[in-house]
């Protein structure tokens, strides 16, 4: 179960939308926190398994983070594991359903961060409400998600 989720529907078809959400050198250009990423370890684009690094910014601190790509289907679903180092941070998921005008996304995100990280992550992104700050900036997200392809 996510500790946010947020939907919106988007007049755009799901592969078109997926393509966005899963093109992550991209994500900066929707998200109010994320900048962008960078396929490593050999990737080059979204597949099971495949890694990159994301990076983040609030105000002057700036942050990157180690991902996982764990669940890919084009036009569908596209979800991702988050670790800082060795340690869990996050999952996210997006997942797209058809509908009669084009697409109905869901973000969500499941914190999975322990005691260190918990702690840490405050002094470095200077957010203490993680769930209230990542619900504004998913709605933040889909709403730009929704200009950029509809």
């Amino acid at each position: 179960m996510s500790d946010v989720s947020v939907e919106r529907d988007i007049a755009a078809p799901p592969e078109k939308v997926w393509a966005l959400i899963s093109d992550i050198t991209r994500m900066g250009e929707w998200s109010p926190e994320a900048r962008n990423g960078e396929w490593i370890k050999g990737a080059t684009a979204p597949a099971v398994d495949a890694r990159f690094k994301g990076r983040n910014a609030r105000g002057k601190r700036s942050w990157s983070t180690d991902c996982r790509v764990t669940e890919c289907e084009p036009g569908s679903k596209f979800t991702f594991a988050v670790h800082s180092g060795p340690l869990a941070v996050s999952d996210w998921a997006y997942t797209i359903t058809p509908t009669a005008t084009g697409s109905h996304v869901v973000e969500s995100w499941t914190d999975t961060r322990g005691f260190i990280i918990r702690t840490l992550g405050r002094l470095v992104t200077g957010v203490a409400d993680r769930t209230s700050h990542n619900r504004d900036g998913m709605e933040q997200t889909l709403a730009a998600l929704a200009a950029a392809v509809e």
